[in-house]
């Protein structure tokens, strides 16, 4: 069976949004080359909408540019949605939000690689309540930014097992952790 990862760039006082504002002075050939690996031992990329749209818009641009980019334009995507009707990057196929569950049990009940998220938001929590997200990666940044979206909401109940660690000369610590 496959798993579900997600990756998440998180700073040390526990904020994920606007990383372009505050991760790339982290960004190294060791996190490069662990990033590379991540995604091309996955097949599928899974998104809620506001990932894909962001994505759908730089990512097509970069076709050609290196092999990272190859894999993300060329692998099957699936968008989490209840408000896009289509979805034009090559290989989406749209989950109506009231199917999450049942397509995404199915998906991972399939042969393959493993199936990668990047970030954390609505479809992270409804995958973690549901018992199927199975990792995550949590890019922690030695930085702190004092504000934005957390990584995980406000009242949110969950326990987790460290499974791995991985720390680059950068600061950049990769704590990977499993639902409990």
């Amino acid at each position: 069976m496959r798993k579900i990862i997600t990756s998440t760039y998180v700073t040390l006082d526990g904020f994920i949004d606007n990383p372009h504002l505050w991760s790339f002075d982290f960004w190294s050939d060791e996190a490069a080359q662990y990033a590379h690996a991540q995604l091309f031992a996955s097949d599928i990329l899974l998104m809620g909408r506001v990932t894909y749209e962001g994505f759908a818009v730089a990512w097509p641009g970069r076709a050609g540019a290196d092999d990272f980019a190859d894999r993300i334009n060329a692998m099957d995507k699936y968008v989490v949605t209840s408000t896009l009707d289509k979805a034009d990057w090559n290989n989406t196929t749209i989950i109506p939000g009231d199917d999450l569950v049942a397509e995404v049990t199915r998906l991972k009940e399939q042969p393959g690689g493993d199936i990668l998220i990047y970030g954390c938001g609505q479809l992270t929590d409804a995958l973690r309540e549901s018992g199927l997200l199975d990792e995550y990666r949590l890019w922690v940044h030695p930085v702190a930014v004092g504000a934005g979206q957390r990584l995980f909401r406000e009242g949110t109940k969950a326990k987790f097992a460290l499974a791995n660690t991985e720390t680059f000369a950068s600061g950049v610590t990769i704590l990977t952790y499993q639902p409990a």
